[in-house]
């Protein structure tokens, strides 16, 4: 087990056997979210994109709530940047918003992400698990989609996610009522895929992570998790006929192809040996590809 905490102080980041576990850690402040923790939480997530020894990754939050939203200790100018230097820099001559910095970390990554929604998730603790690629929730777990009670609209690329996540109705009615509900409402509107009781979240979403983690290529789930997210983009399926005759032509050459279908046939569990720094076909399509003045 590797345990890289101490090199932030608003996340936990840790590695134990092929899964990194990243913790929202400001337990006291209900995880709410900051500058800081948007930094912390990239940085997070490229760590876990180049490791090799990472399979599947876990979000989930410290103490009762999983993130409850920005930080409004700066009262009615929270959201106000004045004058400031950007913080992450521009995109059309504005400062990119923090929540939308995070959202492309998660999924730019090219390791399936798992979001263990453990209490409230608002705000951006909401838009931020859309980019994941399985929510499941704890049966204490709130959501909310509260913008429009601030005055704001969504934020972290969740006008992309959320319709193709639950489609337009269900997204137009949690966004305009901007109410907070429950996991069962969530989970009827396919925000999650499941709800557990609370001291079961954790140990069903490593049972998941293993699942994966143990029996799978990391090359060949990596190179899916572009594909099945670049394709809701697409406009025809002759544009994921395309993509896939590529993959499965590179793809068929390699290590573990070779290694699943041997182990397939001698009735043993395969150890793939390909990696995904550095045996990822070149025809994977780049998602979210980033535009010219990013």
């Amino acid at each position: 087990m590797s345990n890289d905490a101490h090199d932030y102080t608003e996340i936990a980041y840790s590695v134990t056997d092929g899964i990194a576990t990243i913790v929202l850690d400001r337990p006291a402040r209900l995880n709410a979210f900051t500058e800081t923790m948007a930094h912390e939480l990239a940085s997070a997530f490229a760590r876990a994109d180049a490791a090799d020894d990472v399979r599947v990754v876990i979000v989930t939050g410290r103490g009762r709530a999983f993130c409850a939203g920005a930080d409004l200790g700066r009262g009615a100018g929270t959201f106000d940047a004045g004058e400031a230097a950007p913080e992450f820099g521009q995109v059309d001559g504005v400062p990119r918003d923090a929540g939308g910095v995070v959202a492309l970390a998660i999924a730019g990554c090219r390791k399936p992400v798992i979001g263990a929604v453990n209490g409230a998730a608002v705000g951006v603790g909401a838009t931020m698990t859309l980019p994941m690629d399985i929510r499941i929730a704890a049966d204490t777990a709130r959501f909310g989609f509260v913008f429009a009670r601030r005055g704001l609209v969504p934020e972290a690329g969740s006008s992309w996610f959320l319709p193709r996540v639950v489609g337009i109705s269900q997204a137009m009615e949690w966004v305009a009522t901007g109410r907070v509900f429950d996991a069962e409402e969530a989970l009827a509107g396919r925000l999650v895929s499941r709800v557990t009781k609370a001291d079961e979240l954790l140990p069903t979403a490593v049972a998941l992570a293993r699942e994966i983690a143990d029996n799978t290529s990391a090359v060949s789930v990596a190179a899916s998790r572009r594909l099945l997210w670049s394709m809701l983009g697409a406009g025809s399926p002759w544009d994921a006929h395309r993509a896939d005759s590529q993959l499965i032509h590179a793809l068929g050459k390699g290590v573990d192809v070779a290694e699943g279908v041997t182990s397939f046939l001698e009735k043993r569990p395969p150890r793939f040996p390909g990696r995904v720094s550095k045996d990822m076909p070149d025809c994977v399509p780049e998602w979210p590809a980033p535009p010219e003045d990013s």
